[in-house]
């Protein structure tokens, strides 16, 4: 499956509304950036609500699967989402790097760190995204 990640990802309405890009996508891996700004939602001290590093921890997984996909690989979805959150998020921009660990016939499992524009870790997430063949 073959499509133009970056062009789609950051021209797609929700994500641009979120202030989030696609900054690189290489075989089994996407780091997508979130520029915090005045509409981005907030939870506890004004921190980036948790749904929002969970929705990261989503797009970033499934772009990384798409980096990898071959072209009998028809995608079906995130199938399970976990995240730990390690602090709160309150800085300038937040950064989720995704990296596919293990990518079967029918699963893919990829890898989240979110970190801060300090570099520290702000949550971890793991993804099972579903294929169909």
């Amino acid at each position: 499956m073959k499509v133009d990640n970056k062009r789609d990802f950051n021209s797609d309405p929700f994500n641009q509304y979120l202030g989030l890009t696609l900054e690189e996508t290489r075989q089994d891996s996407a780091r997508v950036k979130l520029q915090i700004g005045a509409t981005t939602p907030t939870g506890i001290n004004n921190s980036v609500h948790g749904g929002v590093l969970a929705t990261i921890t989503d797009m970033a997984a499934v772009t990384a699967v798409f980096a990898s996909m071959r072209d009998d690989d028809i995608p079906g979805g995130t199938a399970d989402l976990q995240i730990s959150y390690l602090r709160q998020a309150h800085w300038n921009w937040l950064e989720a790097k995704a990296n596919v660990l293990k990518k079967g016939k029918q699963l893919a499992t990829i890898q989240v760190e979110i970190t801060n524009n300090e570099r520290t870790l702000c949550a971890l997430g793991r993804v099972l995204y579903a294929l169909k063949r």
